[in-house]
């Protein structure tokens, strides 16, 4: 097999300091902010890694070749510095990848240096199938799936029955491999979904294709990363959605089908956990969700419609679906647990400027549970009958867009953060309040 050269190291701007890895993760249902923070913090890395997920969920950035939304790249890919690689945690959309890759290339931002891992997973036109069949068969009970193939990607990545991307390489096995997926998918196909069958001969010549498009990008991630370690290089791990739709300690079953925290970098990715020094977590100053589920500080009406059409960059839309999303206020219980759950070291609070409009904050800081008041994140049982203890704060009534020292935000402002501070019990040292790449504020903790 011929591996990309890029994988015995990257010899572009050295960071020349000790070997660090950072994580950028969410602190609750994602579309938090992650692909901003990412992008800023890509200026100072060497290479970003994507470990988990794959394209159901989207990072919008903005910066100055546009207004981006990515769904498999790293965003760390507008740097001409940077290496981005997709881990072998990651469901790899082989048509979607390369589409990005064309789309952003057409917008004047140059070619970016990309590495697939060799352990990756294909994500196969039937996952995006049965994701389809499956949601029409639930009808109301569907999950409101994006129907990006994820559940049935990682289904069959874990009953051992997916495609990784090192098997392309031997065309006997692989011939053999497909022939009995199909006998097995054929069965659900013809039984369940009463939908047309597999072909086999049509399925090999899919995954021949993606062999043509992946061979010059195919590496040994684990290794590269390794050597990069060595070097002292400084390796940025770019976490999809958040604590709260991870499969095991979010609000399941409504979570995504891969882990969404930190210390799932160290495998999506195949470096040491220990190398994991700094883990920042984004938190958004009000809360917004995609899809079903729990969502104890939800608004609805007028009220959740203004706050969905002052939000975001645009509003408040899914990256990925252009679904409205679901809008509540900050909710300091489910945020408290979601850095927890992170290990988190650093808060990036993001879209402060968007409640400038208000003349009181409501904030969620505790849950009342069948009479109980309690402040720490139940289970999804109990989290179905929480109702939310609202705070209200002072708004700050201005716009604070351009303001790039702590000390200059309106007094209200810093107290409705030092407030979310105090509840969350971890340290806010980004501020964003834009949705430009230079729009942020440091505050030294």
């Amino acid at each position: 097999m011929l591996y990309n050269h890029f994988c015995k190291g990257n010899d572009d701007n050295p960071s020349g300091g000790n070997q660090m890895i950072k994580a950028v993760v969410g602190a609750n249902w994602g579309d938090e902010g992650k692909g901003k923070i990412t992008d800023m913090l890509a200026k100072e890395a060497d290479i970003i890694v994507r470990f988990q997920g794959g394209a159901n969920a989207g990072h919008t950035i903005v910066n100055d070749y546009g207004k981006f939304a990515l769904h498999t790249l790293p965003s760390g890919v507008f740097y001409n510095h940077t290496t981005s690689v997709i881990g072998n945690g990651v469901a790899l959309n082989v048509p979607l990848v390369f589409k990005e890759i064309q789309d952003i290339v057409s917008k004047g931002v140059p070619t970016p240096k990309i590495l697939i891992s060799d352990r990756a997973q294909m994500v196969m036109s039937y996952h995006i199938l049965f994701d389809q069949y499956e949601e029409e068969r639930l009808g109301g009970k569907s999950f409101g799936s994006t129907k990006s193939g994820i559940a049935p990607f990682y289904s069959d990545k874990y009953a051992k029955i997916g495609f990784q991307v090192s098997e392309l390489f031997d065309e006997e096995a692989l011939k053999e491999k497909v022939a009995g997926i199909c006998e097995k998918k054929n069965v659900m196909l013809e039984h369940l979904y009463h939908k047309p069958l597999l072909k086999p001969e049509e399925i090999f010549e899919e995954l021949m294709s993606y062999k043509k498009m992946l061979e010059p990008y195919v590496c040994d991630v684990s290794l590269f990363l390794w050597n990069a370690l060595k070097e002292g290089k400084e390796i940025l791990l770019e976490g999809q959605l958040g604590s709260l739709k991870d499969p095991d300690h979010g609000i399941y079953p409504m979570v995504t089908s891969s882990s969404t925290l930190a210390g799932y970098g160290a495998v999506g990715a195949g470096v040491p956990p220990y190398e994991i020094k700094k883990i920042i977590t984004v938190c958004k100053a009000y809360s917004s969700a995609v899809g079903a589920g729990a969502f104890v500080s939800e608004i609805f009406g007028d009220e959740a419609d203004e706050l969905r059409r002052r939000g975001g960059d645009g509003g408040e839309f899914g990256a990925t679906t252009g679904r409205p999303r679901r809008m509540g206020w900050f909710d300091a219980v489910a945020s408290k647990y979601g850095c927890r759950m992170q290990g988190t070291t650093d808060v990036a609070f993001t879209v402060l400027d968007v409640l400038g409009y208000l003349d009181e904050i409501p904030v969620c800081t505790a849950y009342d549970i069948d009479g109980e008041i309690t402040t720490d994140f139940p289970t999804t049982v109990k989290l179905e009958k929480a109702k939310p203890v609202i705070e209200k704060l002072p708004g700050w009534k201005c716009d604070i867009r351009g303001i790039k020292n702590y000390e200059d935000l309106p007094e209200n402002c810093r107290k409705y953060i030092e407030f979310i501070e105090e509840k969350i019990g971890y340290p806010i040292t980004m501020v964003s309040n834009g949705p430009g790449r230079n729009d942020i504020i440091y505050r030294n903790k």
